[in-house]
C-alpha cells in the first residue's frame, strides 16, 4: 500500500491502491476512469522513486 501527503500525486496512489485491493488493474482504471497506460507509466515511476 503506498501513501503520501503531496496532493499532487493522492489520487494517482489512490488508483493503485485501488488496483492492489482488487487484484485487477483493468477494473481499477475502468472505476476511476484513468487510462491504462498511464497507470503503468505511474506504477512504473513509484516504483523507481521507492
Amino acid at each position: 500500500m503506498y501513501q503520501t501527503n503531496n496532493p499532487i500525486i493522492k489520487h494517482k496512489v489512490g488508483l493503485l491502491n485501488l488496483a492492489e485491493e482488487l487484484n485487477n488493474v483493468s477494473k481499477a482504471c475502468k472505476i476511476r476512469g484513468y487510462p491504462e497506460i498511464r497507470f503503468i507509466a505511474t506504477r512504473n515511476l513509484l516504483t523507481m522513486v521507492g
